[in-house]
């Protein structure tokens, strides 16, 4: 019998490869512009808690990025995948977003060897099943923070975590623009600033590649990374907006 709680929480397996997977695509046409305030957050008391600790625990322009990452993945469901949609799905990509970057705050970066995705996995796992959720979606947002960065040709990847690859590519990169539509950003970062995140982010990886010549994030390229992201043409016009 299979498992409905693969199909509820994002477990679905689908292309790593961004290319095979957008040729999976529902989408006709450009992306239509979609508001800010058309998208609900999820709001029950796992997602309402969740939500307060990464506001505690994340500098303001790593909760603003995680908020924006939340958001852009809802855009792309709608314009490129609306048969991923469910609240659960909703409420699972929401906890992802908002827990993806945990492991990159002096607190955590610190305090291990791990590269920051898994060690950033193991404080979410910790985390969420201490706030009761349910073990099916507790492990698939651990295991899509563990993948976020996991970009590759081969293999597959859960929804979720291809969801937050896509998410995640188009704010720190500009990659795959035509997901968006250009309203529908404006929409977002007026609500959350990206408060120069492009110079912020690639110090960040810089930071951990200089901490762990080893780390995972590496395999995106010591400078072919930070540079990319500092280059984020797409995003630029909106980078100092505070």
């Amino acid at each position: 019998m299979s498992n409905p709680a693969i199909e509820n929480y994002g477990w679905t397996a689908v292309p790593r490869q961004v290319s095979t997977l957008l040729s999976q695509s529902a989408a006709s046409g450009p992306a239509k512009p979609i508001a800010l305030s058309s998208i609900p957050l999820p709001d029950s008391t796992l997602a309402t808690e969740v939500q307060e600790y990464a506001k505690r625990e994340l500098p303001v322009e790593t909760y603003n990025h995680s908020m924006r990452v939340f958001y852009y993945g809802k855009a792309i469901l709608s314009h490129a995948f609306p048969s991923w949609e469910s609240s659960t799905f909703s409420e699972t990509y929401f906890l992802a977003c908002l827990l993806h970057d945990i492991g990159t705050t002096d607190k955590f970066i610190a305090a291990t060897l791990m590269s920051f995705e898994f060690y950033g996995g193991i404080v979410v796992l910790d985390l969420l099943k201490s706030l009761g959720a349910p073990i099916e979606q507790a492990e698939n947002v651990a295991e899509a923070v563990i993948r976020h960065q996991d970009l590759g040709d081969t293999g597959t990847i859960t929804k979720i975590g291809a969801l937050i690859q896509l998410a995640t590519i188009f704010d720190n990169m500009g990659g795959q623009k035509d997901l968006i539509a250009k309203e529908s950003i404006e929409s977002v970062v007026v609500a959350y600033p990206r408060k120069k995140w492009s110079s912020c982010f690639a110090k960040t990886i810089r930071k951990e590649i200089g901490l762990k010549p080893w780390a995972h994030t590496t395999h995106l390229g010591e400078d072919d990374f930070p540079e990319g992201v500092l280059g984020n043409e797409l995003m630029a016009p909106y980078d100092d907006l505070e």
